[in-house]
């Protein structure tokens, strides 16, 4: 099974961070969440990563991380681009936003025929959820046979402000349907969302949410590819400058159409990200504790 993936999404430009968050240190070593993230699925036993990029971001991003990665890894790229688009189809004027992240990973088409994970590349996940998405990996199953690594809300949850979460529904060890829910808030060891910026639903801590861990294999991406022009028909003329096609909507309709299914792996990890700058210090604080803790050493990779 070498030719298992990680792919990694990091096109995206982080827009309420401000800047390229996929190159921000987080140690004191400079080592970036990628690295962490990175690492963890080299111990779980992946030797593939395919970096999903903009060629705007091209040359810092080998420069920071992609050249050091060959070192453990097959690295491949694929871009990301607005102009990726079907024929017949013209980008909108003024369409800087990419296309969202079921059109990232739509670009892997013709790429890999094998099973792979995906990844944000800015979100810190753990190493358990790389060790049970790889085993998920490794078994022999059908093509429409997905995985979603799930983490309870309180674990994924800022305290700076508002995030965005997909809210799953598990029977057993399958999804039944995930609601993304723009706005959500710590409250206590809980939460609450809104639609309308006044009324407020309570959501309990332990609610597994979707922080965009897949594992997936052949059939997403015929899927895709096969429902980007149909997107493309129906948003763009209601929202031509920021509409997504998103990855957890394409595979949760599957999932309704019975097309598919999706096996929920928990994980107890804490997932930690930089939504907004101010939690920078508390994920560097998180990372101190984990190296103290043994989880990491200080120089990853000696």
């Amino acid at each position: 099974m070498q030719d298992l993936s990680l792919v990694v999404m990091a096109a995206g430009m982080g827009s309420r961070f401000g800047g390229l968050k996929q190159i921000t240190p987080v140690d004191d070593a400079g080592h970036m969440i990628i690295d962490f993230s990175l690492y963890d699925a080299y111990r779980a036993g992946f030797r593939k990563v395919i970096f999903v990029i903009k060629h705007a971001i091209e040359e810092e991003f080998k420069a920071r991380i992609g050249k050091r990665m060959e070192r453990y890894f097959d690295v491949t790229y694929v871009y990301q681009e607005l102009d990726k688009i079907p024929e017949g189809y013209t980008i909108p004027e003024g369409r800087v936003k990419p296309w969202g992240t079921g059109h990232a990973i739509a670009c892997l088409a013709g790429v890999t025929d094998a099973p792979f994970a995906v990844i944000n590349s800015d979100d810190f996940y753990g190493a358990e959820a790389y060790r049970v998405v790889y085993d998920f990996l490794q078994q022999d199953l059908p093509a429409n046979c997905y995985a979603m690594v799930s983490f309870p809300l309180r674990n994924t949850l800022s305290e700076n402000g508002s995030v965005s979460r997909g809210v799953c529904s598990v029977e057993g060890n399958l999804l039944q349907d995930v609601t993304e829910r723009t706005k959500i808030v710590r409250r206590g060891n809980n939460a609450a969302f809104t639609e309308d910026g006044e009324t407020w639903t309570e959501l309990s801590g332990d609610t597994p949410v979707s922080m965009n861990f897949w594992g997936f294999r052949r059939g997403i991406l015929d899927r895709l590819c096969a429902d980007f022009p149909a997107f493309l028909d129906a948003e763009l003329p209601k929202n031509p400058l920021k509409c997504e096609f998103a990855l957890p909507t394409v595979a949760n309709r599957q999932v309704q159409e019975k097309s598919a299914s999706v096996r929920v792996l928990q994980t107890g990890d804490r997932w930690f990200g930089v939504t907004y700058p101010e939690d920078l210090p508390g994920v560097k604080e998180a990372i101190r504790a984990l190296k103290e803790q043994g989880a990491y050493p200080e120089k990853l990779w000696d």
